[in-house]
């Protein structure tokens, strides 16, 4: 039986990159794509960052019963909803995910999957360093969202309370101030629990 290694952390504290990376480098793991209602960014592309849907079409994905999970965040831009979807991508019987998301989500795919087929992979990174990386990312913006930033970077602060990832019952995480390492430590942490089957 295979599992879905859940990714999460604060914004900017580098989720995107390491999830390439791991692609990348363990070609056995599948990309498990959300679906989003947010606009999408320079350089992102339909089905890999994202399935990028109008509020209708995901109106009538949960209408359908499909949605597993979904989050809504009431950003400065309007509604921006997020939702992972049944839509036949995961078959844990034939292979292993990767995936990303919130804390929220987390909890949910575990329920929906069950505990044991669902790993969390929590991204930690020093506040000041996450908002320098989140500024610079967002100047590269056609239309910067600074005000969106703000108010992601302060909830965040909340939603990955230690209280909370206690709650998920998350005890470790993977420091990302060495891209490299900590690529390291979470490919040996997926080989050891791949093997541990």
């Amino acid at each position: 039986m295979g599992k879905i290694y859940y990714m999460m952390g604060k914004s900017a504290s580098g989720k995107d990159t390491l999830y390439k990376r791991l692609l990348n480098q363990c070609p056995d793991l599948k990309p498990l794509v959300l679906y989003t209602t947010r606009p999408r960014r320079e350089g992102e592309v339909d089905g890999v960052e994202y399935h990028f849907i109008t509020r209708e079409a995901f109106k009538d994905l949960e209408a359908g019963g499909r949605v597993i999970e979904s989050r809504t965040y009431h950003t400065v831009q309007g509604p921006w909803t997020y939702a992972t979807v049944d839509d036949g991508q995961v078959r844990l019987e034939d292979g292993e995910y990767l995936a990303m998301g919130t804390l929220e989500s987390y909890e949910k795919i575990r329920r929906y999957f069950g505990a044991e087929g669902v790993v969390p992979v929590y991204i930690i990174l020093e506040d000041g360093i996450r908002l320098e990386r989140a500024l610079a990312r967002e100047r590269q913006q056609k239309q910067p969202r600074y005000a969106e930033l703000c108010r992601r970077f302060l909830a965040d602060q909340e939603d990955f309370s230690d209280e909370n990832l206690e709650q998920c019952g998350i005890t470790h995480g993977f420091i990302n101030e060495d891209l490299e390492e900590c690529t390291r430590e979470i490919l040996e942490m997926i080989r050891k629990s791949s093997r541990d089957v």
